[in-house]
């Protein structure tokens, strides 16, 4: 298991523990601050986030790994994330049932006209109305971009099946951690800045899931049509035949979305002995 799960999940992933979901955001000012002020300064961030990226590309490597590690551990306290299978969304949407569908900030939400998509889903168990009226109170969205909806289990996972056709990744995360609200479905062609920093960048702002895809090579038919739907770039072709790099999986099972004969599945990262240490 990741080390969230080790130090928040009760005995089990940390993303199944209830208590991870339960504060109230009307009592908790702080967090509550932090989450209205990442959302209204997303595009201030960017930008300082997108600069120290191309500054970090010239500092030699011991002073890189530093500055990697220093932000990482930062991140771990405040911001960080993992892959969540859509299995893994199914049982966090028992728990944390107000659930609201909302603009993406990756895509440019919080610009000006923006016609940013609506990618992103916050899920806890308190009402969390009056939070997303604050944070967004700025937002003006294009006439393309879809706005707020409140979403029951069913509908949310029915949202979540189509972003995985897309080849969308969901993402549990945190704002000051443990406590998780939000679902992303991101991929890096999406504009997703975790996953720029992270997979560009060098920078862990995410565990790798706690699962991982297995290949049954009795069962597949070699139609490829996966290579192209792995957010994380773990599936490829050699000698015409299909290559799983499971060291490079993140767990996310999207691939098994476009796998007619059933021959992608995810197991428990933490029973594999060749990728039970890989985070």
């Amino acid at each position: 298991m990741c080390q969230f799960c080790v130090h928040h999940g009760d005995g089990k992933r940390w993303y199944a523990n209830a208590s991870n979901y339960a504060l109230d955001l009307e009592a908790d000012l702080r967090r509550r601050g932090y989450m209205v002020g990442f959302i209204r300064h997303f595009e201030q961030h960017r930008r300082t986030i997108n600069a120290g990226l191309n500054a970090l590309r010239f500092v030699p490597q011991p002073v890189k790994s530093w500055l990697n590690q220093s932000i990482s551990t930062a991140a771990q306290a405040n911001h960080f994330g993992q892959p969540v299978s859509i299995e893994a969304c199914a049982g966090i949407f028992e728990i944390a049932t107000n659930i609201t569908r909302l603009p993406c900030v990756c895509r440019g939400a919080m610009q000006p006209g923006s016609n940013a998509e609506s990618c992103c889903i916050i899920m806890t168990v308190n009402p969390h109305d009056t939070l997303m009226d604050e944070g967004f109170c700025d937002y003006a969205g294009g006439p393309q971009a879809e706005g707020f909806e409140r979403l029951t289990k069913e509908q949310a996972l029915a949202y979540l099946r189509r972003a995985e056709e897309r080849g969308l990744c969901h993402t549990a995360w945190t704002f000051v951690t443990p406590f998780i609200a939000a679902i992303c479905n991101c991929d890096l062609a999406s504009g997703c800045m975790a996953m720029k920093i992270q997979l560009t960048g060098g920078i862990r702002l995410m565990w790798k899931g706690e699962d991982v895809i297995r290949h049954d090579e009795d069962r597949c038919t070699g139609c490829m049509r996966c290579v192209k739907q792995c957010p994380f770039g773990a599936i490829s072709t050699e000698a015409h035949r299909l290559r799983v790099d499971r060291a490079a999986c993140w767990g996310c099972g999207v691939c098994r979305t476009v796998c007619g004969p059933d021959a992608l599945s995810l197991e428990p990262r933490s029973t594999t002995p060749d990728v039970a240490t890989v985070w």
